[in-house]
């Protein structure tokens, strides 16, 4: 790690024609640059438009080079695209080749320890297909460019954390995924994200069950029974700095605020852990990605397109999702 008394923060711009661009700039217009240094990796043109609705206010730091970023600034590095055409709430080819071109920078100035953390503006995955990448979302995407077998998807609002087993599949597909050591796998990622990135000694992780009523004693599934309940019990007789508890109904878990009371929840798939803690996060939740060498964030939401161009979004979940990356990056300086 080269030597910083602050943590250099990597912003991927996302879609320019979403609302990436506008929370970025509300988001660094009220952040403390003594605490952090941004660097955008952007085009200009993209900005100055963003800059035009608005109303920021902003004075940046234009490189094009990352040797001449400076602190206390915002800086943009210059992300060079031929002619943008700036069609707010329309999906393009370009708007997801600019996303892919920034999101693939800011993975490299985190892996050649340039910045100490990434945060990632939301993104279309139509407009990225269109642009000639096939991927199934961020996730997936930087787990392959850094090389990394198993990372794990785990939304954080305060003390609330959802992780998933499975992400971004078909749910027809869900079931056959699961399996005794997938389950393990992604409970010890999320046991040693709570300890080393949240200090958290011994972390208690609640587990949900896949059917509904987690399988009612085998009646609407075996799953529980054959597939979850047995890892539990091994890591369980294995590790005991880790507190599980489950195979858990997803249906009545949040309902009896059982979420209050663990470190994490573990869900089955996407929409079972998303919908509840979106629903509990009120705008304030953030992505983050654990066990990837490098530190990422994201909002939890996506490209908005449909207010995109107006200067109405919020920037809440963006400015958690900075401030979180920092939180997390000043952590890992301090132990260098």
């Amino acid at each position: 790690m080269k030597r910083r008394n602050i943590p250099h923060v990597a912003i991927s711009i996302g879609d320019f024609n979403g609302i990436g661009p506008e929370i970025i700039l509300k988001t660094l217009a009220e952040a403390d640059l003594y605490s952090s240094t941004p660097i955008i990796i952007s085009s200009k043109e993209v900005i100055e438009r963003a800059e035009e609705f608005t109303q920021s206010g902003i004075v940046y730091n234009f490189v094009s080079d990352i040797s001449e970023t400076k602190n206390n600034v915002i800086n943009i590095l210059e992300l060079k695209s031929n002619g943008i055409k700036y069609t707010p709430g329309i999906q393009s080819a370009q708007s997801g080749k600019v996303a892919m071109q920034s999101i693939e920078t800011c993975i490299q100035l985190c892996l050649n320890n340039d910045t100490d953390a990434m945060v990632t503006a939301p993104i279309s995955k139509e407009a990225v297909n269109l642009a000639g990448y096939d991927i199934p979302g961020h996730t997936e995407f930087l787990a392959s460019e850094t090389k990394t077998e198993f990372v794990l998807m785990m939304l954080v609002s305060g003390s609330l954390r959802v992780a998933l087993v499975t992400t971004h599949i078909p749910i027809t597909k869900v079931a056959s995924e699961i399996s005794e050591e997938l389950i393990e796998t992604k409970i010890n990622i999320l046991a040693n994200s709570l300890k080393n990135d949240f200090g958290i000694s011994h972390p208690k992780i609640a587990v949900l069950g896949l059917n509904p009523h987690a399988g009612d004693g085998g009646v609407i599934g075996m799953e529980e029974i054959d597939t979850i309940k047995p890892v539990l019990n091994k890591i369980k007789e294995q590790k005991h700095d880790i507190i599980l508890h489950g195979p858990f109904p997803a249906d009545g878990f949040f309902g009896q605020k059982l979420h209050t009371k663990h470190d994490a929840i573990l869900a089955m798939y996407h929409d079972q852990g998303l919908a509840p803690f979106k629903l509990l996060s009120f705008g304030s939740g953030v992505n983050f990605t654990a066990g990837l060498p490098i530190i990422r964030t994201s909002p939890d939401h996506g490209t908005a397109f449909d207010i995109a161009g107006k200067g109405i979004a919020d920037p809440s979940s963006f400015k958690e999702a900075y401030n979180l990356a920092v939180e997390l990056a000043k952590k890992r300086i301090s132990e260098d």
